[in-house]
């Protein structure tokens, strides 16, 4: 009799073990990555309340990019003493930083949210700027491009994110890299960047040469003319 029932009891969990691992087989891959991403979404930083990531507004000249972790680069170049590309991974290595940045559009709609990536500071301090430098020019993957004056980025210690509320930049955030351009209109903040470069006179990127202000200050004037 204790033999059977021991019998019976290594069937039961023989049976146990095959229905476990054939229901990890049948799972949705995809869908479990991001159930796994979503819950890891920072709702508060710094005792302030953030915006979901589905809850936040956005826009796009040409429709979400996707981009290539495996083979993406940043290009910078221009009036720099060392031009570089760097590789998403070392991106990721330079030191972080995180902050509580508020995105206003110029539509009137904005959102909170925790951003955490590397700075230009970091970043144009291996490469080396050219003293007559003034201009900064972010291209993006959809052929979007604006500029920033150099003194506002250094001065303000600007950065190129690759998290969004601790979530890796979903696509149609900008993955891999938005602008963090504190105190700017939304048009200033270049998602899907590949290359920035460095020039000694202004420019007028996507929206600023349609008449949009290129100065972008939150609380400024929208238009140029």
């Amino acid at each position: 009799m204790v033999q059977f029932r021991q019998y019976s009891s290594l069937i039961y969990c023989t049976v146990a073990l095959f229905l476990v691992l054939a229901s990890g087989c049948t799972g949705d891959p995809q869908q479990e990555q991001q159930e796994a991403n979503n819950s890891g979404e920072a709702t508060v930083f710094e005792g302030k309340e953030l915006t979901p990531i589905s809850e936040q507004r956005n826009n796009a000249i040409q429709g979400s990019q996707y981009i290539d972790q495996d083979t993406y680069e940043l290009r910078i170049y221009g009036m720099v003493d060392n031009p570089v590309n760097l590789s998403y991974d070392q991106l990721l290595a330079y030191p972080s930083v995180s902050r509580f940045v508020r995105l206003d559009c110029v539509e009137g709609w904005g959102f909170d949210a925790k951003w955490t990536g590397v700075t230009l500071n970091t970043l144009f301090n291996e490469t080396g700027i050219n003293s007559s430098a003034t201009t900064v020019i972010f291209y993006c993957a959809d052929g979007y491009s604006t500029s920033l004056e150099l003194a506002y980025l250094v001065d303000n210690d600007i950065m190129l994110a690759y998290k969004l509320n601790d979530i890796t930049l979903p696509a149609d955030r900008g993955f891999p890299l938005q602008l963090v351009a504190e105190d700017k209109y939304g048009y200033k903040w270049a998602k899907w960047i590949t290359a920035i470069e460095v020039i000694n006179e202004p420019y007028e990127g996507y929206w600023e040469s349609v008449g949009y202000n290129n100065n972008a200050d939150v609380g400024g004037p929208a238009f140029e003319r």
